[in-house]
């Protein structure tokens, strides 16, 4: 994996393109650390997730896990590895706050598939394909995907592919809310580069504190959440950015936002 700090986006490469970018340990404890690091990183102000070439991601490398040493795992070792590995990895995504921008083009699925879901925007070139192979390979879905599907596209179409292991491509991903936007294959890298600089250039503290208003109020009751709401605006009206913000607006130009 490639992890690269340019100017405040950090950009994380998925970079194993002759195996689809499938994601080994290394990879997955890589992904952690980085964008654990980037929540308390100052100078990161958004993230971007894409895969080195035609592919985005092939999902968890479980061949090779499996292949390794020829010695089976004992009784057990999914549900010790899990909380480690993927079920930290997704959480982690929708709760740092940091906004996370995902570029997918080619094949998209099992892990790869929760991560589009997880990031707070998706864009997806017109070639990606979105699948979740699991029935089709006899075990079934980690990563949170039996969450965020039925919340991101309802039940109904989570069980088309889910259940019956509908691959599904990016106009329709679009369509069904699954993703955010669609573009030409080659207009991929500029329409994502604009989006992440627009963000770069956005009110860092204030986003952060959005994104967690949105992931606490998959849970919260209206009362808690309300209480939240005015955590956050007391918080993010203590920036630098939202003095900057009201300078602007007095002045009629556009914000300078530094991020703090």
């Amino acid at each position: 994996m490639d992890v690269v700090l340019d100017g405040p986006v950090l950009r994380l490469t998925l970079d194993r393109p002759t195996k689809r970018n499938a994601i080994n340990d290394a990879m997955m404890y890589g992904l952690i650390d980085a964008i654990a690091q980037a929540g308390t990183d100052e100078a990161v102000r958004v993230i971007l997730l894409r895969g080195n070439g035609a592919d985005f991601c092939g999902g968890a490398d479980i061949v090779a896990r499996n292949a390794a040493g020829g010695a089976r795992p004992r009784a057990g070792s999914i549900q010790r590895r899990l909380p480690l590995q993927a079920h930290r990895l997704i959480p982690l995504v929708r709760e740092v706050q940091t906004p996370v921008v995902c570029a997918v083009r080619g094949w998209t699925t099992g892990i790869g598939l929760a991560l589009a879901v997880a990031a707070d925007v998706t864009v997806a070139a017109t070639d990606a394909r979105f699948w979740a192979p699991f029935s089709e390979r006899g075990f079934t879905p980690d990563s949170g995907l039996t969450w965020l599907l039925p919340r991101r596209v309802g039940e109904v179409r989570a069980r088309r592919m889910l259940l019956l292991g509908e691959r599904v491509d990016a106009a329709t991903a679009v369509d069904w809310g699954l993703i955010h936007a669609a573009t030409a294959t080659e207009e991929l890298d500029a329409t994502v580069g604009d989006l992440v600089a627009r963000l770069a250039a956005g009110p860092t503290v204030g986003l952060g504190l959005t994104k967690w208003l949105m992931h606490a109020g998959a849970s919260d009751n209206l009362d808690d959440h309300l209480r939240g709401e005015a955590f956050g605006m007391e918080l993010s009206s203590r920036s630098e950015d939202f003095r900057e913000g009201l300078a602007a607006f007095a002045a009629r130009r556009s914000p300078n936002f530094k991020g703090r």
